[in-house]
This record gives structure tokens, sequence and C-alpha cells, in this order.
């Protein structure tokens, strides 16, 4: 394995491993929640669920580009099944192509845009207080993520195998 791929592969799990710190993150607070309202003697958290609803956005951006790696995303591959092999591979591009330009467009830049906006105009969230526009950065983080993932499909020795074939 090259040092590159060694390299990308150790950024892939720290990233899986990030999202599972979140999601646990997202657990206990949820967990503290439901626990502080209806214990006895525990004065119920004003913050769990603003937390929990930032921890949700994370997981579901980052854990959502790792699902598309492993193309576990949800696809309609019914027709594409049913072409044959060289139509299906211009499928397959075809479809990471215009992911690559979703998520370099929506994500990264629009964004990345939204991330300076909200900090420039230091809005805070309402129990935190945290600068929104930190907590927004998870859009363009995500997007860029995306990306790579697509040039790493495209790249891959088995790209036009990639795309599945229906069993139906």
């Amino acid at each position: 394995m090259s040092p590159l791929a060694t390299l990308w592969s150790r950024v892939v799990r720290g990233l899986e491993i990030f999202v599972i710190t979140l999601f646990a993150g997202l657990v206990i607070t949820v967990l503290w929640g439901v626990l502080s309202r209806y214990i006895p003697g525990i004065r119920p958290s004003s913050w769990t669920e603003e937390l929990a609803i930032y921890l949700l956005v994370w997981v579901t951006l980052f854990g959502a580009a790792l699902a598309f790696r492993r193309h576990g995303h949800l696809g309609v591959d019914y027709f594409v099944g049913k072409l044959d092999p060289a139509a299906r591979r211009v499928a397959f591009y075809v479809a990471e192509l215009a992911v690559l330009a979703f998520a370099g467009f929506a994500l990264v830049y629009g964004g990345s845009r939204l991330v300076a906006e909200t900090l420039g105009s230091n809005q805070l969230t309402a129990v935190l207080q945290w600068r929104i526009g930190y907590l927004y950065s998870a859009v363009p983080l995500s997007g860029i993520f995306v990306c790579a993932f697509v040039l790493e499909h495209l790249f891959s020795p088995t790209a036009p195998e990639a795309a599945p074939e229906t069993d139906v």
C-alpha cells in the first residue's frame, strides 16, 4: 500500500471514529435530557435539546459521506441493473459526476458561504451561546469528504463495477 493510500485510509478511519464519537455524545446527551426531566431531585437541563440537534446534524452529514463512500446510500438502480455493462459504466460515471457537482457547489461552496456569513454576523445559539458559524462548518467539511469519496470512486481500479447489479 502506498504512503498516500495509507494516509487516506487513516483519514477515513479518523472520520469513522469521529462519527462514532459524535453519535455516542448524542446518545448520552439525549439520555441525560430524559433523565434530568423525569428523575426527582435532578434539575432539568436546558442545553440538552440544542446540543442534541447539532450533534444529530453533524452525525447525519458526516455519516452520509461515509455511507456514500461504501455505496450504502439510497439509490434507484433497477433500470441501471437492466442495462448492458457499457451503459452501466456510463450511468455510473454520470451519477458520480452529478454527485461531485452537487457536493462541490451546494455543500462546499454554499456551505462555506453560509459559515462565512454566520461567523461575520456573530450569530449565537439560543442556549449554549456558541457561534453558529462553527456549528454550520459541518456542511462544507462533509462536502469536502463527499467530493473526495467521488474522486476515490472514479479513480478506483474497480470503478465501473462499483455500480451494483440488481437481482430483480
